[in-house]
This record gives structure tokens, sequence and C-alpha cells, in this order.
């Protein structure tokens, strides 16, 4: 009797589910077929008003009705069809079929046409009313009733039925005798496998027997809550607007006295030394602008290289100082590096081996081990100074970019309880391409230390988790994101990077856009009336400059009104100029701006006005909002932030964005004119179409590209980290818990 009763705790939940389900499926069956038979139907009268058009239009340019009855007569041979009936275009019935119903008129068949899927009923049956305009080779002549006979319908949903339920009763015999014979099997070795389980936290303390059937069981109990977590994630809402104060509202409910630590190789603030002042700058850094807010919102540590001539006289006795100046939100550690180690660590490895491998931008990546040992010694230095600065055992570190890749497992090694979250701000390439690099195995390994691993998108993701499978022994669980090594579980996720969204306090500073245009013309000595064009780079083989140039030399070669009417002013600030490629690219861009302006130019007129100097952010607002286009041709790029700046910088909903495809925002800015760079003809078009698109249209593309960057903003971007880093600790502490009150039994 106890097995019976074990039996059939099995067997009739699984009957009352085949009975539910045929009992719910069956009136959406006969509801969807109805729709599926009446569409055809449409199809039908639609073809055959389509085909008796000239006959109709025929027959009533000589009044000739007979011929119209003749006609529908013969269309009335298919057993399905009832009746056909013409209405003029003023509403009145022409031409009908015997059978026609009499009380069917031509606004009424009209109304109960649009009914699509409720049948109708006239002589005692249903049918299925049609109503089609007929036009002919010249005019709409008027409009055909048709009427189908819809018992076919029913015939055949009575055999679907018939077949429906066969096939369910069919089933759900089978699964009741194989249930019956599963349970009878794996009864007692379920029961003692379950009541281990319950003692012990571990597969290894479970019955040989029952550790093969409850081994699955065991994992979706320790993954449970990770898949609440994805549950969660899903169910936010995505409307609302992140600001810094819900950022720090974040922080204080569910990072609560947490400790956050930014780890960067540039640092936010530079001091300068020129003459007897000590002056302080920000550097032009896509990474700064995104992670500098974030700061200033939830406070904090940041430890960075200290590279300013004046960077020494600024800090106390432990390196440290606050900033930003005046306002003290956060502090700022500073790590020293000799000219060696910045030459090896991170001009040798990060510049020369990492930043051309990810970019996949056709530069040789160059790999040296002098520079590998500078590296790890490097980031060896930062982890130590990270676990200095660190008030305790679990801090929320967060590890920014591909100068640290061995830095997460370093810290994992001495602080085994911090929550790391690793953001790496360039692509990463396909397995084939990393495979390359002569250390891919340590590299790997150092990131997996990470509690929470960031990309731009899900596509660097699911390269970087297709790497991890290539090189590396690890289960990797891709419906959930998470790549587990050596005891270790990592999530890795896509976090699309943005900008602070500009406050009304900071736009209502902003000079007008006719003003900031003038002071720009008049600072580079150029006409009134010339079409600007706008690119901010810096001087860097990915960011897809010689193309843009190619592309402007195009313009004015298939173009050739917009010569003396069209400049692009390209931004271009010096960056890693101790790298020969660097130089080269530089001389290279010098050599293509000087031959266009020689091609095109004049003593009045130069097309490309190259300005190689760095620019402050105000500087910047002032170009956007003064140019007319924005040219953004990165050749392979992370995110990109000089687009979503210059997006937000267009109050007043002017200007176009050409958009890389190669670069990440070009997934979000999907209004863009997205161009491949590397078709200069393509780009060529894309830059004369921008110069003449309308201005309704600008402002269509514009508001539409505003709201995406002003939701999808950086505030968003650090709350989803640290949202997901909030939850990693929890979970962490509960496991912990579990675990203290298992050994304490």
């Amino acid at each position: 009797m106890n097995v019976l009763r074990f039996q059939l705790r099995f067997v009739t939940p699984l009957l009352l589910m085949l009975i539910c389900v045929a009992y719910l499926a069956l009136p959406l069956l006969d509801r969807v077929a109805l729709r599926w038979f009446a569409r055809d139907l449409n199809l039908r009268d639609a073809l055959v008003a389509n085909s008796m058009a000239d006959t109709i239009d025929d027959a009533l340019a000589v009044n000739d009705l007979d011929r119209l009855r003749v006609a529908f007569d013969r269309v009335l041979h298919d057993e399905r069809l009832i009746a056909i009936g013409l209405c003029s275009l003023h509403g009145d019935l022409l031409v009908r079929t015997p059978d026609y119903p009499t009380t069917l008129g031509c606004e009424r068949a009209s109304l109960l046409a649009r009914e699509t899927g409720k049948p109708q009923t006239f002589a005692g049956g249903p049918v299925h009313i049609g109503y089609h305009p007929v036009v002919s080779a010249t005019r709409q002549v008027g409009a055909l009733v048709v009427v189908h006979d819809l018992r076919f319908v029913e015939n055949r949903s009575q055999a679907t039925k018939r077949y429906l339920i066969m096939m369910l009763a069919g089933l759900g015999l089978f699964s009741s005798l194989l249930t019956l014979l599963v349970a009878r099997w794996s009864r007692a070795d379920w029961l003692e496998g379950t009541r281990a389980l319950l003692r012990r936290d571990n597969l290894e303390a479970l019955p040989p027997a029952a550790a093969s059937e409850l081994g699955p069981v065991a994992e979706e109990l320790r993954a449970r809550l990770r898949d609440l977590e994805d549950e969660f994630r899903r169910s936010l809402p995505q409307e609302t607007e992140w600001t810094p104060e819900r950022l720090r509202s974040l922080l204080s409910t569910q990072l609560r006295g947490e400790q956050v630590i930014v780890v960067s190789n540039r640092e936010p603030y530079i001091h300068e030394r020129e003459g007897d002042e000590v002056l302080v700058r920000r550097p032009a850094s896509g990474l700064v602008t995104a992670i500098e807010p974030v700061m200033r919102a939830c406070s904090g540590t940041w430890i960075a290289h200290g590279s300013g001539s004046a960077d020494r006289e600024t800090v106390d006795s432990h390196d440290r100082l606050q900033v930003p100046p005046g306002a003290d939100d956060y502090h700022l550690r500073r790590i020293w590096l000799s000219a060696e180690e910045e030459q090896g660590y991170y001009y040798g490895f990060a510049n020369e081996g990492l930043w051309p491998l990810c970019h996949v931008a056709h530069v040789r990546p160059v790999f040296r081990e002098a520079d590998w040992q500078l590296y790890r010694t490097v980031n060896a230095r930062f982890a130590h100074a990270v676990i200095e600065e660190a008030r305790t055992e679990d801090p929320l570190v967060l590890v920014q970019d591909y100068h640290f890749a061995l830095l997460p497992a370093l810290i994992r090694a001495e602080l085994p309880r911090a929550t790391i979250i690793t953001f790496w701000h360039i692509p990463w390439p396909n397995p084939e391409s990393f495979g390359i690099c002569p250390w891919r195995r340590e590299i790997l390994e150092g990131m997996l230390g990470s509690t929470i691993l960031g990309f731009h998108t899900r596509y660097h993701c699911k390269n970087f988790m297709e790497t991890v499978d290539r090189y590396l022994e690890a289960r990797i669980e891709y419906e959930h994101s998470t790549i587990s090594h050596q005891n270790d579980t990592t999530r890795v996720e896509s976090y699309p990077i943005s900008i602070e969204w500009p406050t009304s306090e900071q736009a209502d500073a902003w000079a007008s856009v006719a003003e900031c245009r003038e002071r720009v013309l008049a600072r580079l000595g150029l006409p009134a009336g010339v079409h600007l064009a706008l690119g901010v780079d810096r001087f860097d083989y990915t960011k897809g400059i010689l193309e843009r140039l190619n592309a402007v030399e195009r313009l004015l070669e298939k173009y050739p009104r917009w010569i003396g009417r069209f400049v692009l002013v390209q931004v271009a600030a010096p960056s890693r100029t101790s790298l020969e490629e660097y130089r080269s690219f530089q001389a290279r861009i010098r050599e293509r701006t000087e031959h266009i302006n020689g091609r095109f130019g004049g003593s009045d007129y130069q097309p490309v006005v190259l300005v190689a100097e760095h620019h402050d952010h105000a500087a910047l607002t002032e170009l956007y909002r003064a140019a007319d286009v924005c040219m953004v041709t990165s050749l392979h790029d992370g995110m990109n932030l000089v687009c979503k700046e210059f997006v937000a910088a267009r109050d007043d909903e002017r200007g176009v964005l050409i958009l890389s495809r190669f670069a990440g925002a070009a997934r979000e800015m999907t209004e863009a004119l997205i161009v491949n760079p590397y078709h200069v003809e393509e780009t060529a078009d894309a830059l004369a179409r921008a110069l003449d698109m309308p201005p309704g249209e600008q402002r269509e593309r514009m508001a539409s590209m505003r709201t995406v960057v002003r939701e999808f903003n950086v505030f968003r971007w650090a709350g989803r980290m640290l949202a997901d880093a909030g939850r990693a600790k929890v979970r962490q502490r509960i496991e912990a818990r579990l675990r203290r009150q298992h050994l304490a039994r």
C-alpha cells in the first residue's frame, strides 16, 4: 500500500496536468484555427476581387449586369462559397447571387468584414463575410462582398480535437507507466540520498548510489541564489533615471558601510609644475570621464599611477590626497613607478602588446619577456596598495582596464572575501587572436579572480567565455554567464559605459550654439558660412583618423560643391609618443592632412584643420555645440564616449552623428548614420547626407539619441555593477553563515 500511495503521488498530478492542458488547449485551438481560416478566406476573396476587376469594370461601363450574374455564378461552383454581391462606390447593392442574404446590405457587410475571427450566422449556419475593393487598371469601381460557408471549419476542428485527445491520452498513459517504473526503481536511493543531502553539504558525503541521482539536484540548490539574482535583474525597471542621488541611495541600502576602492593606471587629477605654479588638470581619458562622477557620488579611495611632475609635492606622507580640489569628495592614492617600470609595464606590455591584440587593428602586437616581468611587478605593487587601503576583509574593489589583468587574482589571494569587479574598457578578441599572447593562461587566470567581470557588449563577453573555454579547464554556464575555475565563480556581464548627463545648471551655463560657433570659427580663422565637421580623438591608430581623412578627400572629389564650404576640424590629443608606432602614425596623419589641403585648399581655405593638443571638457563642449557633424570612425572600439558627449552637448537637437559600426556605441545609438569606416565611398556618402540633412530629420534623430544617453548614463552603468556586487556580497555572506553553522554542528 505504501508503494502504491507513493506511485499515485507521481501519477495523479501528471494526469491532472494533462486534463487541464486539454481543457485549456481545446478552446484556444478553436479560436486559433478560426483566425487562420478567416485570414486564408480573406486572401482568397482578395484574389477573386482582383481577378474579376477588369470584367466588372467592363460590365459596369456598358451597364451589363446580367453578364456579372453569369460570372458570379461560375465563381460559386466552389462548394464553400454561398453568395457574392457587388456594391457600388455609393454603397448600393448592384448585383447579387440568388442565395445572397437579403438583410446583408453593403454598409453592414463592410462592418461585419472588419470583425476578423468572429463568424456570423445567416440561414442557420456560420458564415464568413469578406468585403474587398474592386480596383481595375485605372480606378476603383466598387466593392465585392463574398459569403463563405464555415461549416467545414467546425468539421475540421472536431477531427483535430479527437486527434489531440487521443494524443494526450496516449502521452498520459506512457508517462504514467514510465513514472511508476522510475519511482519503483529509485525510491529507496532517493530517500536515502535526500536524507544524506539534508545532513551534509557536499556530494562526496552522499551514498554512491544516490550521488549520481542527486548530483544535478545538489547543483541546482547551490545555484538557486544565482537564479534568483538573474530573475531580479530582469525585473528591474529600466525607465527610472539614474542620478548621483539614486546611486548614493543604492550604496546606502545594498552596500551600507562598504568600502569602495577603484584601481586604474590613469589618475583623475594630475598636478603639473609650470614655473613657480602647480596646476591641476584632468587627463583626456574616457575612463576618467566615466569613473570620476561615480567616485564623487560614492566616495572611497582611488588608486592610480602618479605621473604628474608635481604629484609628489601634493600628497601626504602616505601618498594620499583628497580630490576634487576644493570639494574633497574622495581620496586619491598615488603609486610611483620608475621610468623603466613605466616603459615596460605601460608602454611595453600593455600598449604594444595587449592594446593591438585586443583591438585587432592591423598592428602587430609585440610581446617581450622583460615587459611581461615588469607588468607582473607593477600589478603586484598595485595589489599591495589595495590591501593597505582596505579597512575590512571584504572591500568592494573596482579594477579598471587592461593594465591590471593579473590584479584580481592577486587581491583574491590576500583578501578572499573581497568583492572584485573588473571592467575591461577595450574590446576582447576572438580566441584565435588572443592565442597569440604567450602568457594567455596567466592573464585569463588573473582576470578570473574577479567576482564580476564586465565588458561593453555581449559580443565581447561571448568572446571572453569562448577564450576561457579554449585555453583553461573551467566550467562555463552560458545561460547564466558564469565561469567556475579553481573553486571560484566569476560572472561575465555586459555593462555599456556612458557619460554623466549634464545637469540643468551646467547646461544653463553653456554659451548658445550660435555664440559657440562664432567663437570656434573666429579662433580657427574660418569663414562664417562654412559647414563644420568635427573629430575628437587621441592620436591612435584604432580611432580611424586616417580613414576619416580619406572620406573627406573622397567627399570633395565626388561632391565638388563642398569645396570652400566644408571644413573638418580634427582634434587629436598626443598619446604614447614614446612608441614608434604612434609617432609614425602621427606623421602619416600630418602628411595626409597636408596632401588634402594642398589639393583642395588655398591661401584662404583649408578643408582640414588639425588641432594636435589637449582640450579640456569646456573647450570640447564648445566644439560639439559649434559643429554640424561629429565623425566617430573607430576601426575597433570598446564603447567610445565622444559620440555620447556630442549628443549630450546638443540641447538644440541639431547636428548629425556619423558613427562607426565597430564602436560599441553603435548598438545603442542606432539613429546615428552608421558606417563602415574601411569603406571610403560609404563614409563619404554618409558625410554628404549629413551635410544635407533637413533640420526636422536632425531633430528626430538627435532627440532619440539624447533620450538613450540620458537614461543609460554613467550612474546607471555604475549602479548596475554595484547592485550586482551588493547581491554577490549578500550571497557570499549567506554561504559563509551556512558554512559556520555546519562547522558548529
